[in-house]
């Protein structure tokens, strides 16, 4: 994604060392070489080899190059120490920089940096794959993009004269491109809407369908699309890998009930996302908020497995999600095939004596993955009636009806009449009440 203002670091493997960071104050739910595990999962993830991780306490940050002028001196050596086996040419940081810190720090490195957002947003370019990702990829990028054009320009002394849209004499090539961005800013907004419009129709037409939407939500790389794929019997990407889904997919599946829902896989959360991407996701990730079920997926043998559950839910309150409906949300603590058996009794009391509605599983073996579904039944079916219902046996469109808005649980059949007993959630047995009348 060449908009950030980078060359695309995946044409060829380019060496990279990672720095982390370490703000006092900040981030202490996690440990520092967990939170450099992640920065350099980030960077492998468009294509970098990493050569060296290393993560450094920052007391207060160098409104020049964030880090101090020491830190610094000691980033150059190590560069200088690893070019006789690998050509470091490009500098990961893995926090927010300012244009200036990362214009100073490429000067000081004599190196492309790329801070947490730009590595995020290389990310999501390469892995979007339907035109609404990519337009709100290309939207964030934009956003990012456009607080940089310092950055991106030797010419700024530049300066032309023109007409109409591209302004009066005298204005410099900064400002044109800047309005060249904002106009396709504007477009991008103008599409994206559109697309909500439709995805707003669809959710209708949806409403009017039986079947529930069961939402999956989590932290990036805990096993979501392996549940998922599992679930359906589909095959969409599962990599250990972040961001290995962007697109939202959804497929149908049969509850052991007989009810059948769709389930929908969305993208992953991670922590300190971009608020550009929060901004530009906020469409896809509206469907989770119009799901009647949320499941959210957690790896539960990471060492960070609740900062990245707060971290899930802080993304989804940042979109509108109350807390009553997070603490709503089912906990499916995956990859328990990962968790030593010890520890699994240590969870498995503490999900006990939690509020919350948990539910133990293996994506890859299937263990636990029976009780997950008992427990969207269970979930789903809350408030729905059985009702007995005689019919006549030539009103096969009610019957039509019963089979497709409700689960018909016996039905019998004695030639002059049609008797079906039947489950139907509460909307729906007003509106068999209307139809009933209305004939």
């Amino acid at each position: 994604m060449s908009s950030i203002g980078y060359d695309r670091l995946d044409v060829r493997p380019e060496s990279c060392i990672v720095l982390h960071p370490r703000l006092r104050g900040l981030d202490q739910r996690r440990s520092p070489e967990a939170s450099l595990e992640e920065a350099r999962g980030l960077a492998l993830a468009i294509g970098l080899n990493v050569c060296h991780t290393e993560w450094f306490k920052v007391h207060r940050p160098n409104s020049s190059t964030f880090f101090g002028a020491g830190t610094v001196e000691r980033v150059v050596a190590r560069i200088i120490s690893l070019r006789i086996d690998n050509d470091v040419s490009v500098v990961a940081v893995d926090t927010e920089l300012t244009p200036g810190q990362q214009r100073n720090l490429e000067r000081a490195l004599e190196c492309k940096v790329i801070d947490r957002t730009g590595l995020i947003l290389e990310i999501f370019g390469a892995r979007a794959r339907t035109r609404e990702g990519r337009l709100q990829v290309e939207l964030a990028a934009l956003s990012y993009q456009r607080s940089r054009l310092v950055r991106s320009w030797t010419h700024l002394e530049r300066q032309r004269g023109g007409a109409g849209f591209m302004g009066g004499p005298g204005e410099r090539q900064i400002e044109l491109d800047r309005r060249i961005i904002g106009q396709r800013i504007d477009r991008i907004i103008r599409d994206l809407n559109a697309v909500k419009r439709t995805r707003t129709l669809h959710r209708r037409t949806r409403r009017k369908a039986p079947h529930p939407i069961v939402a999956l939500v989590g932290y990036t790389n805990s096993g979501k699309s392996t549940l998922f794929n599992y679930l359906t019997e589909a095959n969409v990407e599962a990599k250990d890998q972040l961001f290995a889904t962007l697109d939202p997919t959804m497929r149908a599946v049969r509850l052991p009930s007989g009810q059948q829902v769709i389930l929908s896989d969305t993208v992953g959360f991670i922590s300190n996302l971009p608020h550009e991407l929060v901004e530009a996701f906020h469409a896809t990730l509206e469907e989770v908020m119009q799901a009647d079920l949320v499941l959210h997926v957690r790896d539960i043998s990471h060492p960070d497995t609740e900062a990245q559950k707060m971290d899930v839910w802080s993304v989804l309150g940042e979109i509108g999600m109350s807390h009553e409906q997070l603490r709503k949300m089912v906990q499916v603590l995956n990859k328990i095939d990962l968790v030593d058996r010890q520890d699994l009794s240590v969870i498995c009391r503490q999900t006990e004596r939690s509020n919350d509605t948990s539910s133990l599983l293996s994506a890859i073996s299937g263990e636990g993955i029976q009780t997950l579904l008992d427990i969207c039944d269970a979930k789903l079916s809350s408030g729905f009636e059985i009702i007995q219902i005689d019919l006549p046996v030539e009103d096969s469109a009610t019957l039509a009806w019963l089979y497709r808005n409700g689960h018909v649980l016996e039905r019998s059949d004695d030639g002059k009449a049609i008797s079906v007993r039947v489950r139907l959630a509460p909307a729906k047995v007003g509106q068999f009440e209307k139809r009933r009348v209305s004939r």
